[in-house]
């Protein structure tokens, strides 16, 4: 593994950090407390993503055919990681470059990329993934909302649950069952969330505001045509967006800002002597650079034209690890953090503290390595 950058890539770093001092406003590290999926932030997000695209750096790592600069992914990577430092000021919209964007340029029809592509790389647009169910959470395989072909359109019934994004966003990347068959009866189709039919309830949550949600589908209908590949392609579909989706989330870049954060607040006010807690922040240190390297390890395989494999869920968990000491580090040595006094230990907080469930939780993420990655039995020999 290369462990230098090239001149272009600090150059482009450099910029992204130019960018987000002039951009941002003065109370950043305060509004961003609202949370990445609230109104607040999402209106934010619209006109930030619209002054990325103007710069062309919202979809630096697409295609230039396609709205991008074709600079690959370390630059992506770079993109990601300076935007979770500043707290992802994109909101919602870092799902559209990271993966949504992706998955329609690999499997989408002209009609639907002539469709759907343009907004994302103008900044214009917001998707939710209707993924979880009741009963279903992680396990994609058993989701049971359901599609029937009637003619030249799909009748869907079912619900999703902890939807991040739906109360505002403008189309669904929704799963739905076509047969019974485990995995090869799933179906995408790309829904506009307008469509009638469909029903939306905030569920209450105890950080940030407007985070996820409730969506019911009640005899709804959308044409054929929002198919996304072929019916029961949906697991292969899946497995290439969760692996960009994973990779395009550095949580520990922000883990490790608001670590270095916390180190010199407790530095300057004579706190950072004791030994157990210098122990402390170097053990959670050593998880972010842990993390780093697994993820980078992961970009490298695809830099290189690799296929990236269920690998990836390495290198989430240990972002799931860093995040959670970072997180414990910060309550049990600057506990004022989460009653604002440091309004960026708190931001850092908020998100931390869900990264064991966004994007699949560990404990799936832990499975998937031991079944797909060490190939150990499920049951005892």
């Amino acid at each position: 593994m290369q462990f230098t950058w090239t001149k272009d890539e600090e150059a482009f770093r450099e910029r992204l950090k130019a960018f987000l001092a002039d951009t941002l406003p003065e109370d950043w590290e305060r509004f961003s407390q609202h949370g990445p999926a609230s109104p607040s932030l999402t209106r934010y997000a619209e006109s930030f993503c619209a002054a990325l695209a103007r710069e062309d750096l919202l979809t630096p790592h697409w295609d230039k055919d396609i709205g991008g600069q074709g600079l690959g992914p370390w630059f992506q990577t770079i993109l990601a990681e300076e935007m979770w430092i500043a707290g992802e000021p994109r909101g919602g919209q870092y799902m559209n470059v990271n993966w949504i964007g992706p998955t329609l340029i690999t499997y989408g029809t002209e009609q639907q990329q002539q469709r759907y592509l343009p907004p994302i790389s103008e900044g214009k647009a917001l998707w939710c993934q209707g993924f979880s169910e009741p009963g279903s959470g992680s396990d994609l395989a058993s989701l049971r909302t359901r599609a029937e072909l009637d003619g030249n359109e799909y009748v869907v019934n079912g619900q999703k649950i902890w939807t991040s994004y739906a109360g505002l966003a403008d189309t669904c990347f929704l799963l739905c069952r076509t047969s019974d068959d485990r995995k090869r009866g799933i179906t995408i189709l790309l829904v506009p969330m307008d469509t009638p039919g469909i029903t939306v309830r905030q569920i209450p949550s105890l950080i940030g505001e407007g985070d996820i949600h409730e969506v019911f589908f009640d005899d709804m209908r959308v044409p054929a045509t929002a198919r996304l590949g072929e019916e029961g392609q949906a697991w292969e579909i899946i497995a290439y967006s969760l692996r960009n989706e994973r990779l395009g989330i550095p949580r520990y870049s922000l883990a490790r800002a608001a670590l270095d954060r916390a180190v010199s607040i407790l530095q300057h006010r004579g706190d950072f002597t004791r030994e157990a807690v210098r122990i402390e922040a170097a053990e959670a240190a050593a998880l972010t650079e842990a993390a780093r390297m697994a993820s980078y390890a992961i970009v490298t395989r695809r830099a290189e034209g690799q296929v990236i494999g269920q690998e990836s869920s390495s290198a989430r968990f240990a972002t799931v690890m860093c995040e959670r000491r970072v997180a414990e580090f910060i309550v049990e040595h600057l506990p004022e953090a989460l009653a604002d006094d440091h309004p960026y230990l708190k931001m850092h907080h908020q998100r931390g503290i869900v990264a064991g469930i966004a994007a699949g939780a560990a404990e799936i993420q832990l499975n998937i390595i031991a079944s797909d990655v060490l190939e150990l039995p499920r049951e005892p020999r």
